[in-house]
């Protein structure tokens, strides 16, 4: 992937997380570009399928394109940042993301959004006034 196209998913995401809504400079280990859906299950490498992921979330999202919702058993895609409004499937209370649809779950708990580690992260960057960045505020916004 050429840096052409990491500026530009960069920059649709406003350099912030597209999972978890946390700002690049405020990411421990920063912020990757991954496959929505993974080359392994035939994505390709063009905008339109990439997402830009802090390290933590990327980690845990892996090449997994869908998990079993907990209550129902059912298999149900992730969230995709190219085709969901993240409020229609997410909502913050304090540090922590929760869901509001089975695609807010199976990714929300695959993706580990809600670490201890990470909802203090997200508490402390609050309280600073550091989260959610412009960015993620107007993806708050947009259901």
């Amino acid at each position: 992937m050429g840096a052409e196209l990491r500026r530009v998913v960069a920059e649709w995401a406003g350099f912030t997380c597209e999972y978890c809504l946390i700002h690049e400079d405020d990411a421990y280990l920063g912020c990757e570009v991954d496959h929505i859906v993974s080359e392994k299950h035939e994505g390709q490498t063009v905008a339109e399928n990439l997402a830009f992921s802090c390290f933590c979330r990327n980690r845990h999202k892996g090449s997994d394109i869908a998990s079993r919702n907990s209550h129902t058993g059912e298999l149900v895609r992730l969230f995709n940042p190219r085709a969901d409004a993240w409020a229609e499937h997410f909502q913050l209370r304090g540090g922590r993301i929760e869901w509001r649809t089975s695609i807010g779950e199976v990714t929300a708990r695959l993706l580990k959004f809600n670490e201890l580690d990470r909802t203090s992260e997200r508490e402390e960057l609050k309280a600073r006034g550091a989260y959610p960045s412009p960015a993620a505020r107007w993806r708050l916004s947009q259901d």
